[in-house]
């Protein structure tokens, strides 16, 4: 096991009908690189929650406690998810935070709508699945249509097939500081 990310800590976010693949392949991939990684939920009253293939999470913490501080990177999973944390106003102010900070911000596929409604997206070169194209676009976001994207501490990618190329990114943004 390679320990490339040895000593740097990973939040990713989940709320129920998220991406199966989309949040396991980049928690594992992160733990395999030796990277701490911290899955916080949406609902302060709940651990456990279902991808929309019916895999179970069962989050280690509440998104609402978390801290961009105590963290090097944000990883938001696609699916319905999303659509449910962009709708947490603490959830995007963390995600604003951790942008603010300068601190790596990755989204695949329908987790666009997360850094759109935290106002993160303008000016910046951007993907996400085709559905999200207009959003990104509308939100002054500049439309790619890549396996992965990478444009200073935005990370994006645009379905599954691409999580080999979305964790690659992830991990050499990480052990370069994004430079």
């Amino acid at each position: 096991m390679d320990k490339q990310l040895a000593g740097k800590r990973v939040l990713i976010q989940v709320a129920d009908t998220y991406e199966d693949l989309e949040l396991w392949y980049p928690k594992l991939r992160m733990q395999e690189a030796g990277a701490e990684v911290v899955v916080a939920g949406i609902d302060p009253l709940r651990r456990d929650y279902k991808g929309k293939n019916g895999y179970p999470c069962t989050a280690d913490a509440t998104l609402a406690d978390m801290k961009a501080e105590d963290f090097d990177a944000l990883i938001i999973p696609g699916g319905f998810a999303p659509d449910i944390i962009r709708r947490d106003a603490k959830a995007l102010a963390l995600t604003k935070a951790f942008f603010d900070a300068g601190k790596l911000v990755a989204f695949i596929c329908h987790a666009g709508w997360v850094p759109i409604s935290a106002k993160i997206v303008r000016g910046f070169r951007c993907t996400a699945c085709i559905a999200l194209k207009d959003d990104l676009e509308n939100a002054g976001a500049i439309w790619a249509d890549a396996s992965v994207v990478v444009d200073r501490n935005l990370i994006s990618s645009r379905r599954p097939a691409d999580l080999p190329d979305f964790c690659a990114a992830i991990i050499d943004w990480m052990t370069s500081a994004g430079k």
